[in-house]
């Protein structure tokens, strides 16, 4: 693939509406052209002991950071017209159409591709898993801060351009 934008997503719960982070890569012509990582204040605004034991941020982090369609409109103008790709896109695309649907913003069908069903196909027994770290790390890709949603992102991006 060389036009895409992949997207990650960190929750504060097991709300799906409850983003508290977004990191996206722009890839235009096969090349990384943009980067955007943003805390977001959580809807329902509370944090989740295990959701912060996996990507680290606290009610603190995000205390007075923007709601989502104010952290959204900054991100849209970047992701127009591309597809986008996440590893175990269910997810991301849940916590997207979750949080479109809990601001009443009109959902524009976001096109979702996913690295983690690419590599299984891909990569059929070749991986002990198919989790984004051992999936980047195939790839060439060294995921050093997995849970922060620009370098999930980042790695994402890696993996879509090796093998999507």
């Amino acid at each position: 693939m060389k036009d895409f934008a992949a997207i990650d997503f960190e929750t504060a719960n097991e709300q799906r509406t409850s983003v508290c982070s977004v990191g996206i890569v722009v890839v235009r012509g096969g090349e990384i052209t943009g980067k955007f990582y943003r805390l977001i204040r959580p809807e329902p605004e509370y944090y989740s002991y295990w959701n912060t034991r996996i990507h680290g941020l606290t009610a603190k982090d995000t205390e007075s950071a923007p709601v989502f369609p104010a952290v959204w409109a900054e991100a849209e103008p970047l992701i127009e017209g591309l597809p986008l790709v996440a590893h175990n896109s269910m997810f991301d695309e849940g916590c997207l159409k979750a949080v479109f649907r809990m601001y009443r913003m009109d959902y524009p069908d976001y096109q979702f591709l996913c690295t983690c069903k690419a590599s299984r196909r891909v990569f059929r027994g070749e991986l002990p898993d198919h989790k984004l770290h051992t999936v980047a790390a195939r790839c060439g890709f060294d995921l050093r801060q997995h849970h922060n949603a620009l370098a999930d992102a980042e790695a994402c991006a890696a993996i879509a351009m090796k093998i999507l």
